[in-house]
């Protein structure tokens, strides 16, 4: 669905507006001259101007007043004044997209007094095109605003559509949070291989590679193949060093320390989002 007939404004022009931006722009979804971005620091703002060519904005109701659609990418604890500010001044038929964590549907249709919004989930490999969001909508949704959405997400990524919103709070615990997940198993990983006496640098190309490439062999598999106890199971030899690794894994509680931090972090999202709506717009 081409995006060259409509105007987008992006609210917060920080490092996922940019990937966004970059990601439209890349794909030629859209010119430049029809993206928007507004924010209170002129050098923020100044600095996609001159990096993308877009139109830059330091008022965020005026810069939305035109907008075919409407991209909140503010962080989460500025997004209530940001929303009180721009209260009246969003089209009746334009469409609010929100990339905020644990900005529930309800809450920016409550402090916007406007209903069409799109809620989504991105995480940070977005800022290099590779990112994974999910999303769901409001009912006054239309068809075609749901296709606006899709292209835009898809931009900077994979996109997935889901019908329930309680799925953007597990997403966040998730694919949001996830790669803090990784990264500590990475760290963990390679400290252990410096114990064991490998140079850092020489640990960390070890670590990486190995994760890179365990990820391409599961994604070049038959749709057989790519079952993950299968995977792992190719590499566990009967006595071997995978099973006694694996062992101690087990022993330790491994699968359910990772499954008890995702249940938290989704516990938590909830509770932010609970927190946000029994706070009333002023």
């Amino acid at each position: 669905m081409a995006l060259e007939k409509i105007q987008i404004t992006f609210i917060g022009p920080g490092v996922m507006a940019e990937a966004m931006i970059s990601g439209l722009l890349k794909k030629k979804l859209i010119l430049p001259q029809k993206i928007t971005a507004s924010g209170p620091y002129e050098h923020e703002v100044n600095h996609l101007t001159e990096k993308y060519g877009i139109q830059p904005h330091s008022d965020n109701s005026a810069a939305a007043q035109d907008a075919d659609v409407v991209v909140l990418s503010v962080k989460p604890q500025r997004l209530n004044k940001v929303l009180e500010g721009m209260r009246g001044s969003i089209k009746p038929n334009a469409l609010v997209l929100s990339i905020v964590a644990g900005a529930s549907i309800s809450k920016i249709a409550r402090y916007l007094g406007h209903d069409i919004i799109v809620r989504s989930m991105p995480n940070t490999p977005a800022q290099i095109g590779e990112g994974i969001t999910v999303w769901t909508c409001s009912p006054t949704v239309s068809e075609e605003q749901k296709e606006f959405a899709q292209s835009i997400l898809g931009a900077f990524g994979q996109e997935i559509y889901v019908d329930e919103e309680d799925y953007l709070d597990k997403a966040t615990a998730l694919s949001g949070t996830g790669p803090a997940y990784v990264y500590l198993f990475m760290e963990a990983m390679v400290d252990a291989g410096v114990h064991l006496g490998f140079p850092r640098r020489i640990a960390e190309r070890l670590v990486i590679e190995t994760l890179r490439g365990s990820v391409d062999y599961y994604d070049n598999g038959s749709e057989d193949a790519r079952h993950l106890a299968r995977l792992r199971n190719q590499v566990t030899s009967p006595g071997g060093t995978s099973a006694e690794a694996l062992y101690y894994l087990e022993k330790a509680g491994f699968r359910t320390a990772i499954s008890r931090a995702i249940w938290a972090a989704y516990q938590r999202s909830k509770e932010l989002g609970q927190d946000a709506e029994t706070r009333p717009p002023e």
